[in-house]
Formats: structure tokens, sequence, C-alpha cells
């Protein structure tokens, strides 16, 4: 874990950070410019400890308004907010687990798949709808997102609508909280990949206790909810592995509607697990993808039961 949100923002300070090469966020943030993009980021901007232009990031309001401003600067997505409590990610490394799923759906001739015949699906899309965002204006990609939360859908759908993506965005209900690709993908569908970054905790208390650490390490107070975050997106009984378990088995049944299916994984410990279980279901092939945003550190691992042509 990052011992700064700002460290997690400004992970692009130069591009020995670790942020995938077509990664807009691999610099120092222009402010100015984001302030074009959004006026009222230029209240929450002034210089930090070390003579940079920066934000409060113990202030949510901040936070909220400069993801609001990338997104538009970058991605041209005019309108975007998250109700209260509901996640708030760092934009630099929601965009390079597209990037780096981009690169894994690269065919031999080195050509980086584009437009909406690559459809992807988002386990998990979350209120802010970031993923798809992202994927559709960066790739031209056809997304489905799926969550089990009424409030995320009905904000991700208006996200969508304000920002006129709702022809190549589908976001669709889970109305089974233990299910993952059941309900969602149809006999018929083909999906060339998944994508989904899983709750880390085990339970409240974890999640609380990590909030209590992150807060200490920012100096902040104990009530701060800076990036926030329903129950649903922060835990899940059994933890990340469970979820990644569960979400690996399960993908057995769909093996012949994804190509490419994939999850972040937070903690190293989770790896041997994940691995044993895919070599016991017979993946054909799988892969570990390391990412990396100043001090924190991350990985996606990708799974398929079809043959690579490359």
């Amino acid at each position: 874990m990052a011992k700064s949100l700002e460290l997690v923002y400004l992970a692009g300070m130069n591009e020995k950070t670790g942020l995938h090469p077509r990664n807009k966020h691999k610099s120092n943030y222009d402010f100015p410019e984001l302030v074009k993009s959004v006026p009222d980021l230029a209240k929450f901007v002034a210089a930090n400890k070390y003579g940079n232009d920066s934000i409060d990031f113990s202030n949510a309001t901040a936070v909220m308004t400069l993801n609001s401003a990338l997104l538009k600067h970058f991605y041209n997505i005019k309108s975007w907010n998250v109700p209260k409590n509901y996640l708030c990610p760092p934009i630099p490394g929601r965009a390079d687990y597209v990037h780096q799923v981009a690169d894994l759906l690269t065919g031999p001739d080195g050509k980086i798949p584009t437009g909406a015949q690559i459809k992807v699906l988002d386990v998990g899309v979350g209120a802010n709808c970031v993923y798809p965002l992202i994927a559709s204006r960066e790739y031209g990609w056809s997304i489905v997102g799926s969550d089990i939360d009424e409030v995320a859908v009905t904000n991700a759908e208006k996200i969508l609508k304000e920002n006129d993506l709702n022809s190549t965005v589908k976001i669709l209900l889970q109305k089974d909280k233990t299910k993952y690709f059941e309900n969602i993908v149809k006999p018929d569908d083909f999906f060339n990949a998944t994508i989904c970054n899983p709750p880390f905790n085990s339970s409240a208390e974890e999640a609380r206790k990590g909030t209590e650490k992150k807060n200490r390490n920012l100096g902040l107070k104990r009530d701060n909810q800076n990036f926030g975050g329903q129950n649903n997106e922060l835990w899940c009984e059994g933890g990340e592995a469970a979820f990644i378990l569960g979400m690996i088995q399960e993908s057995t049944r769909f093996k012949k509607n994804v190509h490419w299916f994939s999850t972040l994984v937070s903690k190293l410990e989770t790896l041997p697990l994940v691995y044993d279980e895919l070599r016991r279901l017979n993946a054909v092939s799988f892969k570990t993808i390391d990412m990396a945003q100043g001090q924190k550190k991350s990985r996606i691992v990708a799974w398929t039961f079809t043959q690579i042509t490359k």
C-alpha cells in the first residue's frame, strides 16, 4: 500500500514509476491545463512541501474534482461524479489495467486491438465506471459492466448517458451476489477479456483497520473517507483469495465465452493459491503482469482455457 495517496496520484513524476508506456499519466500533472478543463479545481491547488502544485489529498471533494479534471482533459468525459462514500479510485492505475489488457489482446502482428468488435466485461464496475470510460475512449471497445449494487449501477448508467456512451457501454445488475459471470454472460456472448478489481479485505474490521492505517500514514483524522468505498467494494467473506478462487472456478463454465479472464491481485500471498487453482482446473495458459504506481505495487493475473495463437 502506498504511504501517501499523493504518491499514488503523482506516480507519473517520470517513466521509472512502472506505469505503462501508453499511460497518459506518466508525467507530472499540468495543473494549469487541468484547471482549464475543470475551473473548480483551481481552489484546491496549492504548492506542496516540495514546491510543486498539488492538492490536499485528505479532502474528498478535492480528489473528486481532480478525477473529474483528469477524465475530462484526457478522455473527454464531460460529466462525472460518484455518490458519497462510494469508491473514488486513482485514475492512473485504472488506465494502466486497461492498457495492459490491450497488450494482452494484441495479436502476432503486434497490432493493438481497437474498435467495437473488441468486447470486454468489467466484473464489479462500481459507481465510478472508470474502467469502461477509459477503455471506450482509448480503444473504442464495447464494454459490459456488472455490479451487485443498484446504486452503483444507476450512477454508472447516469455517467454513460451524460457522456453519450450508453450505446457502446452497457451496465447490468448482477442479482446474485455469489456469481461473477452467470446471469451476465449469455450463451451466445463472446468477450475478448474480462477485468475485475476485487474487494481485498476479508471483513469490515480488516477494511476499517486498513483505512485507519492509511489515514495514519497520511496524518488524517480517523473518520476521513477520502477515496471511500462501500462494503462490497472493500471486503467479502474470505477476502480477495476467496473472491478470486471463486471467480476462477466459475470461469470454467464460460471458457467458450471468454478468451482471457483477468483480475487484479493485491496480496502476494494470494498468488500461490491462484496458480494452484488454475493448474488444478487445467487452464491452458496463465500469466502475471506486474504493475506499479510509485510505492504502490499490484499485479494482474490473466488466464485462458483456449489455445494461444501468438
